[in-house]
């Protein structure tokens, strides 16, 4: 298992062609109270930056962007009920999608955590 990061602050949990994806500590902080969160329909399938996602914070509404091509295998429906749990623990289980990745070769334009750590520094 690797973990990937993308320029909009998600991260992507990958083993083989499945990964759990979500957004990073650093976005959860930067948006406050986390106070909606609408997700997509297991089945279907994105491109690379179609948007897959809202997170509303008491500060601002963000759109969640897909990293890579992916089919939605899992939508955690948790964080619909609870979406202040994105700021609770935000790289663990407040996960957003369990994925099928399209196209493994487009994890490499994606950060690994010395790389994001750097972005966000």
């Amino acid at each position: 298992m690797a973990i990937y990061y993308s320029e909009e602050h998600e991260w992507l949990d990958v083993d083989g062609d499945t990964a759990t994806l979500g957004i990073t500590k650093h976005a959860a902080e930067a948006l406050g109270e986390v106070v909606f969160v609408e997700l997509q329909e297991v089945g279907e399938t994105f491109v690379k930056d179609d948007e897959i996602g809202v997170v509303e914070s008491v500060k601002a509404a963000s759109e969640l962007y897909a990293p890579v091509a992916m089919e939605i295998l899992e939508a955690n429906s948790a964080l619909e009920d609870e979406p202040g749990s994105v700021n609770e623990d935000p790289e663990g289980n407040a996960w957003f999608y369990k994925i099928k990745v399209e196209d493994t070769s487009e994890l490499a334009n994606l950060m690994d955590e010395a790389a994001y750590k750097a972005f966000i520094a």
